[in-house]
């Protein structure tokens, strides 16, 4: 979720449990099904995600803001796992490399590199599967998509914001 106010007050939040139901533990007090956020983390102090005081081990919370000129330029979060670093990349650089509008950076077709795989959803084009193919990939069609996002994209000089929301998750971009 992403929201700016009419004074540019601007949050970027993403609400996770991490695995489809969480931890699968529900409070019978209250039926709140608790997270499992924790669940890369490790207590094995040589690991390099070793959870202990003063480390900010590796998950993947990630809502995002990008600025220009000092003032928040793009308010965003792509939900999706390990797809998250990398799918906040393809959003600015489809936006800044692309010229795109902010709905079609969202609306791209995806692929993610996952150890000697690429992770493709259904959607890229045979052209670019094929090119992929011929370079020596492995390609895997995703069962499921890959990320989701929600973004506002504010631009300061002509006073507007324009809100996009991805159909692979459920949300919606709104103004008023």
């Amino acid at each position: 979720m992403t929201v700016v106010d009419r004074d540019l007050n601007t949050v970027s939040f993403i609400n996770s449990i991490f695995d489809s139901f969480g931890s699968g533990i529900l409070c019978p007090d209250t039926g709140v099904l608790f997270q499992n956020r924790g669940n890369s983390f490790t207590l094995d102090p040589s690991h390099p995600n070793a959870l202990a005081p003063g480390k900010r081990p590796m998950h993947t919370i990630m809502p995002g803001m990008a600025t220009e000129g000092g003032r928040v330029r793009l308010s965003f979060g792509v939900m999706g796992g390990d797809y998250q670093p990398f799918g906040h990349a393809r959003i600015v650089s489809n936006l800044v490399d692309y010229g795109m509008d902010l709905q079609a950076a969202i609306d791209m077709p995806r692929l993610l590199a996952t150890g000697a795989e690429v992770e493709v959803e259904r959607s890229l084009p045979p052209a670019i599967l094929h090119a992929l193919a011929d370079k020596g990939h492995r390609l895997r069609v995703s069962q499921d998509p890959l990320g989701g996002c929600q973004a506002i994209l504010i631009d300061h000089d002509r006073g507007l914001l324009s809100g996009g929301s991805d159909a692979r998750k459920d949300g919606h971009a709104a103004g008023y």
